[in-house]
């Protein structure tokens, strides 16, 4: 899968201002309605909260990947937010997120929605392309950075 075909300058947001796990999903939430990626915001929230709570999608690395599944969206959809500060995220290494990568996707449809998150583990398994995503200073720049 190519995230280009998902992501793309619109839905990446370098200054997200939240400091809270459910104000940062908001935020996300925020991006994917207003670019028209999702109809439902509600249900969208409800989905993610959902997967919140069976277990925190924080990983390691100041990354966090919350997802959910949802008939909100009929395809595989995503967006982009970094936080100038660190926010606890729950992560699986006890360390704050700065990076959020947000994905919904349709109940029925699997593959997309896991392949897309395997892809992204991968890419940020690195810590040279973690800097310079933050130290990104324009959404194309960020593109760039995934693309590479």
């Amino acid at each position: 899968m190519n995230l280009k075909t998902v992501i793309n300058t619109d839905n990446i947001d370098l200054h997200l201002k939240g400091s809270t796990k459910k104000e940062i999903i908001n935020e996300l939430l925020d991006i994917l309605h207003r670019t028209g990626k999702i109809q439902d915001r509600d249900s969208a929230l409800a989905a993610v909260m959902d997967r919140e709570e069976k277990m925190s999608t924080g990983m390691k690395h100041g990354i966090a990947i919350p997802h959910g599944k949802t008939a909100t969206t009929k395809d595989l959809v995503a967006c982009i937010g970094i936080s100038e500060k660190p926010v606890d995220f729950d992560s699986l290494d006890k360390q704050p997120c700065r990076i959020f990568i947000m994905t919904l996707s349709p109940v029925e449809k699997t593959g997309p929605h896991l392949q897309f998150l395997a892809e992204v583990s991968l890419l940020f398994k690195s810590s040279e392309k973690r800097d310079e995503i933050l130290k990104a200073k324009t959404s194309e720049e960020v593109l760039e950075i995934l693309s590479e």
